[in-house]
């Protein structure tokens, strides 16, 4: 008796063809566009409405006196730019440079001794566990709620028993204080310094000073940056503090020079083209800080977007 066996061998499937993975294409309602066109045309408005101070003052710097007045405010007359500088740069032996020199000591240097102090205050608040931590962090809080205008008189009070009214000092110390950068330095800490980094270089035997100064401070960066940014902002436009505090002329900031320049135009209009052609080199800091910064404050708008 013969036993057959039969080995079938499983037939291969015929490979299906791989087809290319094409992204699929998003169609564009008509609803869509207009909602797209509204919103493109309502930014270009808002846009156009906030450079036009800065435009009217491109225009407006280019003028003599006499094309100042004559002319429409967005038409070129006889190009007196370099005139105009000339004339703002060497008026008064220079005093207008001498208060562009102290616009710049109190926003750069006040700003970064601001800016550390708050990156290391918020760093502390988020990484340590103390006694009242979260109740001090509410007063701090509290603090940026308070407008600045309110605390000018108690500042000037206690700036005139430690005795640096009329001084560099008057406008630096107050400014070393900044609740808000103290929150945004707590923010930026969550998002950007790791525990188990800290945890590591405390291992390695790392001090806390070593461990913020090396590690920590370098991972804060575009928080360091942003709060520096809004610094010195704050502090190129701070008008009535210098105001409070200072009486002596070599000691004011471009703006306040500027304003008591524009003071006298009633009875010297000449001054009006000095007070253009200033007001139009003080905003060019502020122009140039955005634009060289933007890239840190930018990131920290997508930090922790994708993981």
């Amino acid at each position: 008796m013969s036993i057959l066996t039969h080995n079938t061998a499983p037939t291969a499937e015929p490979s299906a063809t791989p087809r290319p993975i094409t992204a699929t294409r998003r169609r564009t309602t008509p609803n869509a566009l207009v909602s797209k066109g509204v919103v493109n045309g309502l930014l270009i408005v808002a846009a156009g409405y906030t450079l036009l101070p800065v435009t009217w003052l491109l225009f407006a710097a280019t003028k003599n006196h006499r094309d100042l007045f004559a002319t429409s405010g967005f038409a070129f007359g006889d190009f007196n730019l370099l005139t105009n500088l000339h004339q703002a740069l060497t008026f008064n032996d220079g005093i207008y440079l001498r208060w562009f020199g102290n616009s710049v000591l109190y926003s750069v240097i006040g700003s970064a001794a601001s800016t550390f102090i708050c990156a290391a205050t918020g760093y502390a608040f988020d990484k340590y566990d103390f006694r009242g931590k979260e109740k001090l962090f509410g007063l701090v809080l509290g603090g940026v709620l308070v407008p600045t205008t309110v605390i000018q008189l108690p500042m000037y009070l206690l700036a005139t028993k430690a005795g640096v009214v009329n001084t560099y000092w008057a406008l630096l110390l107050p400014a070393l204080v900044n609740p808000f950068g103290v929150y945004l330095a707590r923010v930026f800490s969550e998002g950007y310094v790791p525990n188990e980094i800290l945890e590591a270089a405390r291992v390695d035997g790392a001090g806390e000073l070593r461990t913020f100064a090396r590690i920590a401070l370098p991972m804060l960066a575009p928080g360091f940056m942003t709060i520096f940014l809004f610094s010195f902002t704050a502090s190129w436009n701070n008008f009535f503090g210098a105001l409070v505090m200072l009486n002596d002329e070599q000691l004011y900031p471009v703006n306040l020079g500027l304003f008591m320049w524009n003071s006298v135009t009633q009875q010297q209009p000449e001054f009006y083209s000095l007070v253009i052609t200033g007001s139009l080199v003080a905003v060019a800091p502020l122009i140039v800080a955005f634009v060289c910064l933007q890239r840190f404050w930018r990131s920290g708008l997508t930090a922790g977007a994708v993981k």
